[in-house]
């Protein structure tokens, strides 16, 4: 990862999934980080030098915090509001405001690879 790219943040609680992304968004030459639920994530991107992903991977259903609450969070904070989330689900659900698409599970990797290229540079 150069030292100008900021990497890709990937909030999911499974741990098998967090893998196969980083796998290959690392093998098309981004940076990656990962959190395995919302809390997680929000101290990341809280943390002094904060975080600033140049887009985030976020499944919606996970325990401790969930994908929406944690955009809930995103939303309210000046700093944060603007980073693009996109939601990696199987779940049903629709957008809602804070995120910029749906991803749904099982997921294409070229779908996968399409929606970071659009925001991030490897």
């Amino acid at each position: 990862m150069s030292p100008h790219s900021s990497p890709v943040l990937v909030v999911d609680d499974d741990p098998d999934i967090r893998e196969a992304v980083q796998d290959i968004l690392s093998f098309e030459g981004y940076g990656v980080v990962q959190a395995d639920n919302g809390r997680e994530a929000l101290e990341l991107l809280n943390r002094q030098p904060p975080l600033r992903p140049c887009i985030i991977l976020l499944d919606l259903m996970m325990p401790v915090m969930d994908g929406e609450e944690l955009v809930g969070h995103l939303q309210k904070a000046p700093d944060l509001a603007a980073l693009p989330v996109i939601l990696v689900t199987a779940s049903g659900r629709g957008m809602f405001p804070g995120i910029r698409a749906i991803i749904k599970k099982p997921f294409e990797m070229d779908e996968l690879l399409e929606a970071v290229a659009a925001h991030c540079h490897p």
